[in-house]
């Protein structure tokens, strides 16, 4: 997925009050732009808010302050409604997550809106931050869209089926919420929890071997240098686990794993049957830390390396 291109907004954050004449004038525009939707227009954010804090909270807070959502006509210019969402969506990391998190649910607040509006909306929000394939995506910054979807009078019980489940399955193994334990087999048929394993931190790798992306994760994980260090030294542990039933598929790949690593199967496939876990796109990834407590949640190689240097 190649998302729309941001137009980089942190200088919005440092531009001097004489600065501000420019988005005031985009601002004045807004009677001239209506009809036609030509272009997004940007709250002009007072000259008293100096810092760049300040004025990334106001322009998050406000950013839609010139958006009629009750016009349809917004849904047929993509060009400019999504460029916009994915410029907002960026901004998202220069505030607190409260901050991000109120936003998104205003933004979703139906009052005013069209129902298409609002369904294509919710399109964009699962675009951008649903989709394992999006790199902008971001579970967090979906969990008060789905919220704010289940509250909203403008969706019908039917068109709620779908974020209802996607919120529960949002809601388990949250990143900071201690992670579900359950069960695995090796192939001596000795089993193990997840909960049993002591380490400072433990990496979980729900993986379909045979599958490209876990071949290509696996090769990042085995050359992966820090976390082999880790590994060899006790502080972190790595579980892999696969979560399917043909175990003869899952026997074929024995040698790919490291020695030092866990490789095991979920014998009863409870993962899945029971959704413990969130198994949208596989393989998935999480960091855990010593009392089992997610850390980082569906993560990439690059972002689990990157906490773990941080440390």
């Amino acid at each position: 997925m190649n998302p729309k291109t941001y137009v980089p907004l942190v200088c919005i954050f440092f531009c001097t009050a004489c600065g501000n004449q420019y988005h005031k004038a985009q601002a004045a525009d807004v009677q001239t732009c209506a009809d036609t939707i030509s272009t997004f227009v940007l709250p002009a954010i007072p000259d008293i808010l100096t810092e760049p804090e300040a004025r990334a909270a106001y322009l998050v807070e406000h950013y839609w302050d010139h958006t009629n959502f009750a016009d349809t006509n917004y849904i047929h210019h993509p060009d400019i409604v999504e460029q916009a969402w994915v410029n907002y969506i960026d901004l998202m990391k220069l505030v607190p997550y409260p901050a991000a998190a109120s936003s998104l649910k205003n933004t979703f607040n139906d009052k005013g809106k069209h129902k298409k509006c609002y369904l294509y909306l919710m399109e964009l929000a699962e675009k951008y931050l649903y989709d394992p394939n999006s790199p902008m995506r971001n579970e967090e910054l979906y969990i008060p869209v789905l919220e704010a979807a289940m509250a909203a009078q403008v969706l019908d019980d039917s068109e709620k089926i779908r974020p209802s489940n996607r919120l529960k399955l949002a809601l388990k193994n949250r990143q900071g919420t201690p992670a579900t334990d359950f069960s695995y087999t090796l192939a001596s048929g000795k089993q193990g929890t997840l909960h049993a394993l002591d380490a400072p931190y433990v990496l979980l790798y729900i993986n379909n071997p045979g599958c490209h992306a876990c071949e290509e994760t696996l090769n990042e994980l085995r050359n992966n240098t820090l976390i082999a260090q880790m590994v060899a030294n006790g502080q972190m542990k790595v579980l892999c686990l696969y979560p399917d039933e043909d175990l003869n598929e899952w026997k074929k790949y024995q040698n790919a794993f490291p020695a030092e690593w866990i490789n095991a199967y979920d014998a009863h496939q409870t993962l899945t049957k029971q959704q413990l876990y969130d198994l949208k796109a596989i393989p998935t990834l999480y960091l855990l830390g010593k009392d089992k407590t997610v850390l980082l949640k569906d993560a990439s190689v690059p972002q689990i390396t990157q906490y773990l240097r941080g440390k």
